[in-house]
Order: structure tokens, then sequence, then C-alpha cells
């Protein structure tokens, strides 16, 4: 009688790249359920299903901290299930798009459902980023630290921190009043601040207000007030904000990346702790299209494929103090893991500026692992057409192009 297959999958021969457990060599994985059993050289043991990855990385989960996918309920919102499944993100983070009059919604609709890890941060205004062009911290009567903090409260499995966006198109004339109410809310959840940098705030005193952990995303914008300031060097303010802890994420989105300040930037040794895309309706398609496509920029642009493994993974996971459980492949960790091939060749990627970059390499997505179910990209594909047809009937429609919309 033949003994029953000691792993559910076992992936064997491909280059293992895990920055939590300072591993970069070639190893077999070995999955039960939805469990990592075994991180080892040549697994011989028995599995119901192998897959030789052999020529690929593997790595823990891509973690996608910034994103919106609260679809169906916001301007932004983008259905990104298979999406993410079908480009190694295992764990996507919602940044904003509910506060707490809405994420009740978000969490039974989008989160609960989804075969992705679906996660968010909840906008100090109670309304969220219900609608884009519309400042949602004009009228400072909508940021509550109570309620924000209640829904964190009552949701700790989905809700990772405070979210508020820091430009004078969000706060109106409230200054920097929106952003205490934000950290008051954080500090009594015991959670991070992601705070979006915008032109029209004083930059340094924003840094001074936040603690230790809390996260500033769009850290390579050009739109004014940025890491740079007026000058050529990164500010003080900025290094000094690292220095005690503070977190810098890309946040690519449709404005917020560019790549003559990401080359300043990386020229003076200030390199991003995390890749976010800040995905949603307006930029799924121009410029950012995934989390891989947003770490193949950053890697043509100088990043070692360590560190932007780091960014994707690791890095992600401590900043929403999920790094127990995500961002590893350490055994008995959720079996979160993702494949790819570096390909080397011609590859062309583009900023926000439409600046055009020529690069050498590309993270192209071979292979998903979510708690331990296999996902290929070919599979998702009529799922992922559908997807994108709807996001731009709902860019087509936040940008006042009716017909376009009516046209489907």
């Amino acid at each position: 009688m033949s003994s029953e297959p000691l792993y559910d999958l076992l992936l064997t021969g491909a280059t293992v790249i895990d920055p939590s457990q300072s591993l970069s060599a070639i190893r077999d994985v070995g999955v039960k359920g939805d469990r990592i059993v075994e991180v080892a050289e040549n697994i011989q043991a028995s599995a119901h299903r192998r897959i030789d990855l052999s020529g690929r990385i593997l790595t823990p989960g891509f973690i996608d901290i910034h994103a919106h996918i609260y679809a169906g309920s916001t301007s932004w919102g983008i259905r990104a299930d298979a999406l993410c499944l079908a480009t190694g993100v295992t764990t996507v983070v919602d940044a904003g798009s509910s506060g707490w009059a809405n994420f009740w919604g978000f969490e039974e609709n989008i989160a609960a459902p989804s075969r992705t890890q679906m996660l968010a941060f909840v906008h100090i205004s109670g309304i969220g980023l219900t609608y884009g062009p519309l400042g949602e911290l004009e009228d400072i009567r909508y940021a509550c630290p109570e309620r924000t903090a209640g829904v964190i409260s009552a949701w700790p499995q989905t809700c990772v921190g405070v979210k508020i966006r820091m430009g004078r198109f969000q706060l109106g004339d409230n200054g920097i009043q929106p952003l205490l109410l934000a950290v008051e809310a954080a500090t009594s959840t015991g959670t991070p601040v992601m705070a979006h940098l915008g032109p029209g705030i004083d930059l340094a005193e924003v840094l001074s207000i936040l603690r230790p952990g809390d996260i500033v995303t769009h850290c390579y914008h050009d739109k004014g007030d940025d890491i740079f300031g007026a000058g050529e060097n990164i500010l003080p303010a900025v290094w000094e904000a690292r220095e005690r802890g503070i977190l810098f994420d890309v946040g690519h989105g449709g404005g917020s990346f560019a790549f003559h300040v990401a080359r300043r930037a990386l020229a003076q040794n200030f390199t991003a702790d995390v890749i976010s895309t800040d995905l949603h309706s307006s930029s799924l398609e121009d410029p950012v299209f995934s989390l891989p496509e947003t770490a193949s920029k950053l890697l043509n642009l100088g990043v070692p494929l360590d560190v932007v493994v780091r960014q994707c993974t690791t890095a992600p996971a401590e900043s929403i103090h999920r790094a127990d459980e995500l961002g590893t492949l350490r055994p008995g960790t959720v079996a979160d893991l993702a494949a790819f091939e570096v390909q080397q060749g011609s590859f062309e990627f583009h900023d926000i500026r439409d600046e055009r970059l020529v690069g050498e390499q590309n993270l192209n997505p071979v292979l998903t692992v979510k708690s331990g179910t296999v996902y290929a990209p070919d599979d998702l594909a009529a799922e992922r057409e559908r997807d994108r047809l709807r996001a731009n009937r709902m860019k087509a429609l936040s940008r006042g192009d009716i017909d376009t919309f009516l046209k489907g």
C-alpha cells in the first residue's frame, strides 16, 4: 500500500530570495495545506503536485501596501483580485478608499469574498475617497478619530492603520490639524499612519508630527513640496525622519512617481523602504500596470534585485505589522509565494511624466501561490480583461466622458 504524499505542493529548483531569512540560494519549498513546511536543498519527499521552477526566482508573495480596490463604491476602485493573483501579489492594502462610514461595505463586499488577502488603511475622513477630485478633508467635520479607531478595533484582521492625504487639494484651509487627528486615531489603536505627500504643505512640519513606523507615500513625486524642496539635495528633515524610523513608500499612481526624482534620490543613497503601486481606475493601464512592473522600474534605475524583493515582501509586511506571517518563507507561515522569470533584453517603461526608460531587466510573473493554492497568469486572463474594461468605464465616467462610459 502506497503511503500518503508528505506534501501537497513541492516547488523545486528555483533561486529562493527571502530577505526575512537573508536567503538567496537554490532551494526547494514543501507546502502542506496552506502552510510552508520545509525550505531546503533537494527535497526528496513525495508530493501531490510538483512544479519545477528551475531558472526562476521564488520569493514570498508580494505585498502591495497602497492600492485602491473599493470597486463599485468609489471612483478610484478597481477589481484587483485576478490582477494580484496573476502578478505574484498575495496581499494588497487599500489605502484609505473607505472611512469609518463606509468601511463595513469594504469588509463584506471586497475583503471577505476575495482570494487575495485584502487589507485596509481606514481614512481619517469618514467618507474616505468616494470621489477623487473633491477634497475629503476640506470640511474637517468629516475627520473623527474616535469612530476611525472604533472601526480599526472592530476589524483588526483587515484594518492595518490610518490613511490621510496631506496636500492643499485634500485639506483646504485646515492645515496640519487633520494629521493630528489621524495620529490620534492611530496611536489609540497601535497602528501606523500612511500620509500621502502632495503640494501645498510644509513637509518638514508633517514629518515632525509623524511617529516611528508611520509611512510617507509618494516619496518620489515631483509636484512640489517634495523630498528635495527647492534645492538639489534631500532635505535635512527627510533624513532626520528616516533616522527616527519613519518609512518612505514609492506609491507610483498616476501622478506620483517621476524617474528624475528617483534618480536624484538614489544617487544620494535615498532608497525607498517599500515599493507600492497606488493602482486605481486612472492609473491601472497607464502608467502602473502591476507591482512587478513598478518593481522592474526600480530594478532598472539601479536598485539591486535582492533589495527590490525586500521592498515588495519583507519590508511591507513589517510596515503593516504582519511580519510574523507575511513577507517570509519561514516554515510554519502561510504558503504565500511568487515565482518570476528575470527576463534579460530591452524593455520599455514610463513614469507619470511619460518619460521613457529602456531597461535590460524585467520581472515577469510565472506563478502565484496563495495559501497553498496555485494560480497561473494565463488562467486569470479572462477575468483580468473583464476587470480592465470595468476600470476603463469608471475612468471615463470620472473624467466626464459620458459617451465612452455608456458605450461600455
